[in-house]
C-alpha cells in the first residue's frame, strides 16, 4: 500500500504549486488532493518499497533454488544416460 505520509507530501506540493490567487482555497484543495491521490493510488493497486524489496528477495532466493535444482536434474540425467 502507498505510504500515507507520501500522499500527504504530494498533496502539500500540489497545493504549494497553486497560484497565489487561489491560496485562500488552500485547506480545501489540500483535502481534495489528498482524497483524489489516495483513491487513485488504491485503484492502481501499488505496493510500497518495503513489500517490493521483500518480494524481490524472495524471488532471488527462489531463482537460486531453481538453478540448483536444474543442476541436480542435469547431473541425474547424465548419470541415467551414461549407464
Amino acid at each position: 500500500m502507498f505510504d500515507p505520509k507520501s500522499i500527504d507530501e504530494l498533496a502539500q506540493r500540489l497545493t504549494d504549486a497553486m497560484p497565489p490567487a487561489f491560496q485562500h482555497l488552500r485547506a480545501d484543495m489540500e483535502k481534495n488532493f489528498h482524497a483524489i491521490l489516495q483513491s487513485t493510488f488504491t485503484k492502481m493497486n501499488l505496493v510500497g518499497r518495503e513489500e517490493f524489496d521483500v518480494q524481490s528477495a524472495v524471488l532471488a532466493r527462489t531463482r537460486e533454488k531453481l538453478e540448483a535444482l536444474e543442476k541436480q536434474v542435469a547431473l541425474l540425467e547424465e548419470k541415467v544416460l551414461n549407464k
